[in-house]
């Protein structure tokens, strides 16, 4: 009794891990939620920091969220004080970790050479890398790549010829055939010869 109650916990505990990995996988890689103006590199993105506006974006819910008379506010769409911020040309900087925004003067004072940045990121939309078909916006979304296979076979055509061995006829020996059939074998010649002698 005891080892099955035994057994019955260890299988509980074994398919507990499993769905908690399963899980763990399945937060892990988010690259079809992520903006079409993200940089690439990342199979997981929970937050974007804009050194130039000092805002977030929070790749989940697709929200923008920056300060406004003292608090945070989330939107859809950057209000009209940012339109000529350019998401695709700024300098973007992924942060993967909780709420970040409440951490603010952290980043400030870390991204605040990227202000201004002149230098370029790659980013999704410009990339050519099949994981990214996912992204909607992406000039190839939902396209499966197209791989074109040739096969290129080097080997000259060649009939291998074995040696069978074929049962014994008439002197018990056995006789081999080369590759030739309907040729009588060297010891059948002999033999034909030897009689007409």
């Amino acid at each position: 009794m005891k080892k099955l109650v035994l057994f019955t916990a260890v299988l509980m505990v074994s398919l507990l891990s499993i769905n908690n990995a399963k899980a763990q996988v399945s937060l892990n890689i988010n690259i079809g939620a992520q903006p079409v103006w993200g940089p690439t590199g990342y199979n997981h993105v929970d937050y974007y920091y804009f050194p130039d506006i000092n805002a977030y974006y929070y790749v989940p819910t697709a929200q923008y969220i920056y300060p406004n008379g003292g608090r945070w506010v989330w939107v859809s769409n950057l209000p009209a004080q940012y339109r000529n911020f350019d998401l695709y040309h700024a300098y973007k900087v992924v942060i993967n970790e909780p709420k970040p925004y409440l951490r603010n003067n952290i980043y400030v004072t870390r991204y605040s050479k990227y202000k201004n940045y002149g230098g370029r990121q790659s980013i999704i939309r410009d990339s050519h890398d099949t994981k990214y078909y996912v992204v909607k916006g992406h000039p190839n979304y939902n396209q499966r790549p197209v791989r074109n296979v040739t096969v290129i076979n080097n080997r000259p055509n060649r009939v291998v010829r074995k040696n069978v061995i074929r049962p014994a006829q008439n002197n018990g020996r056995p006789q081999f055939n080369n590759g030739r059939d309907n040729r009588p074998d060297r010891d059948n010649r002999k033999g034909r010869d030897n009689e007409r002698h």
